[in-house]
């Protein structure tokens, strides 16, 4: 494996347990073929059990051919995820609750910009089944006296950094790698003697039966 044979806008990409697997038998049956010795399959195999990426894989067995034949070299198998969430008309561009609240849940569609303002009001964002209209989106987000809840599934990427003065902008959300292909949330904003919580997906009642009995 060489690592032109990596493509550029892969190789950086991170490297999944089955891939390392991959790798780790051709280094055994090129062990078991007189191609390496015990010490150098030891070290090899560490190597392949600490990259994290595609391009750190693919040196490890770019001097290698297989069962006496030259062999394309192990390339990790990588997929581009194609994502069903990105298109459609966009929804609303504003979500306002000036003592008051709204509620957006269910199938619509987030516009590249959607500004959401809680004056003395709560605003509920529920991403979970929404689509959105571009590859990157950004929420922007400002509540005084107020809340706003955005509720985020697990198949998109999503970045917070928004700020809060005498208030909270909080990221409660489950930490995620990056997910190639799917589209991708930047909530931002301001919130001043009010909170913004970003929160993932709902439990479902037999995933919290079995948190309440561990």
């Amino acid at each position: 494996m060489s690592d032109e044979l990596v493509p550029a806008d892969q190789s950086h990409l991170r490297a999944s347990d089955a891939d390392r697997e991959r790798i780790a038998q051709v280094l055994h049956k090129a062990t078991a073929e007189g191609r390496l010795d015990i010490h150098e399959l030891d070290e090899r195999l560490a190597a392949v059990y600490a990259a994290k990426t595609y391009g750190e894989l693919a040196p490890i067995t770019a001097d290698l051919v297989l069962s006496g034949l030259p062999q394309p070299p192990v390339v990790p198998q990588y997929q581009q995820a194609v994502s069903n969430r990105i298109g459609g008309e966009p929804g609303s561009a504003t979500s306002v609750a000036f003592w008051s609240g709204v509620d957006r849940k269910g199938q619509w569609v987030v516009p590249r910009l959607h500004n959401a303002v809680a004056v003395m009001g709560g605003i509920d964002l529920d991403l979970t089944n929404a689509n959105f209209a571009e590859a990157e989106v950004t929420i922007s987000v400002f509540a005084f006296w107020g809340g706003v809840d955005i509720r985020v599934p697990d198949d998109i990427n999503v970045k917070v950094d928004g700020f809060g003065f005498m208030g909270a902008f909080e990221n409660r959300a489950p930490a995620r790698p990056h997910i190639p292909g799917a589209p991708t949330v930047r909530i931002t904003g301001l919130a001043i003697m009010g909170g913004v919580e970003v929160k993932g997906p709902k439990k479902k009642k037999s995933q919290v039966l079995r948190e309440l009995l561990d």
